[in-house]
């Protein structure tokens, strides 16, 4: 999905503020690359794109701390839950920091935990809030705020940033992120080894190569500023943690967007799809094999109906064509049947456990009608439930009790 990313500037934001900018169509190749005024900024605010805020490496400082056991509990970062980590922090960084503690933020590393030490990330609280309201009233709902740099045990790397007459030398270790101004007396002093990587800028390649006496690699600001959209930081914590429903369902906008067209989801997309295809294949198997099923007990009725009663041409419901056949048969035979007066007067006084006498009777084949029995409703129920274990429904129809037979009612 398409990407913005804008580097926070250093100084306090105003109206003629020059903001640094990418544009990415994919979240990993470079579209456009310039600086502009907040009015000016490239407005992908409405069209679902990703705006990720940039902290640059000057900014911030870092700090390894350990946390006590218990720190972090399920409400961590959520409302009122991290008035209790914060205080911890302050307490443990106190002595570390020249700032008052109440005056700057933090940011704990992703995933962190109380069984290691984790990363702090520290800036000051006003410029921060700051910066990001700026944007924010400008219509950008940012997703995240994310570091230029952060501690990496697999970088060990030195950047050389800036322009010639302002560059900086920012060197990324395991253990933090030092920001230093380039010069040669800086240079003598650090000593970078030579078997380690030097990456500059376009504007301060040359100064790099003549200051370190060896050949640097070259990479454009934007490139570096997409790798640090790899990176799962996001430094709005506490204070500055999202709590608008707007800006939380951007950010699972922009993780479902990711899914499905960032390259690195492309393995996991298309064994969701095969997946997804072979349950769907497998359901309509199991549907066919079941209407089959269906269709052949179906079929083995009909024919029990056809070769038991050749006369029936047609087959419309069996069952209910089979009980009219068998009591036309009872009927012709002189046997009873349950459609028979006899019978459903039998399983009506057999269940029946009210001494009552119908004031009249009525009764047509297969339906029996008795007046004047003024059954309770308890009394009905119960009476309705054991003639059902004998085959007939019985229900109240005005002030009669009416007894059908189950099959054919």
């Amino acid at each position: 999905m398409t990407t913005l990313i804008v580097t926070l500037p250093q100084e306090p934001c105003t109206a003629t503020t020059l903001y640094d900018y990418v544009l990415s169509p994919d979240g990993n190749a470079v579209g456009e690359q310039s600086r502009a005024v907040l009015a000016l900024l490239p407005q992908v605010g409405k069209t679902g794109a990703e705006v990720v805020a940039l902290v640059s490496a000057a900014k911030l400082s870092w700090h390894q701390v350990q946390l006590p056991k218990g720190t972090l509990g399920r409400r961590f970062f959520q409302e009122g839950g991290d008035l209790r980590l914060r205080a911890v922090l302050e307490g443990l960084l106190e002595d570390r920091l020249l700032d008052d503690v109440e005056q700057l933020h933090f940011a704990l590393e992703p995933q962190a935990t109380t069984d290691a030490p984790v990363w702090v990330a520290v800036c000051e609280r006003a410029w921060l809030r700051s910066a990001l309201q700026a944007l924010e009233q400008a219509g950008f709902e940012l997703s995240r705020v994310v570091p230029d740099f952060a501690p990496d045990a697999d970088a060990d790397t030195l950047h050389v940033l800036g322009q010639a007459d302002a560059a900086q030398m920012v060197f990324v270790q395991a253990d933090g992120v030092a920001v230093w101004p380039l010069s040669a007396a800086s240079v003598a002093l650090l000593n970078w080894p030579q078997e380690r990587p030097i990456v500059a800028e376009p504007a301060v390649v040359a100064l790099a190569e003549q200051l370190f006496k060896r050949t640097v690699t070259l990479q454009p600001g934007a490139q570096r500023h997409l790798q640090a959209l790899q990176s799962s930081w996001d430094l709005a914590q506490f204070d500055l943690v999202n709590s608008n429903r707007a800006r939380t369902w951007k950010r699972w906008a922009t993780a479902g967007a990711s899914l499905l067209q960032a390259p690195r989801w492309r393995a996991a997309r298309v064994a969701l799809l095969l997946l997804l295809l072979v349950n769907l294949a497998g359901l309509n198997a199991w549907a066919w094999k079941q209407q089959a099923a269906l269709k052949a007990q179906r079929l083995a009725i009909n024919q029990v109906l056809t070769s038991t009663f050749p006369k029936v041409l047609v087959v419309v419901d069996a069952p209910i064509q089979m009980a009219k056949e068998v009591a036309v048969l009872q009927q012709a035979s002189g046997a009873a049947s349950g459609r028979d007066l006899e019978s459903m007067l039998g399983a009506f006084g057999s269940v029946s456990t009210v001494a009552a006498v119908p004031a009249a009777i009525e009764f047509v084949p297969g339906e029996l009608r008795m007046k004047g029995l003024n059954l309770k409703a308890e009394d009905l129920s119960a009476l309705s439930f054991k003639l059902r274990s004998q085959g007939y429904l019985a229900a109240a129809e005005g002030e009669s009790v009416v007894i059908k037979p189950v099959t054919g009612s």
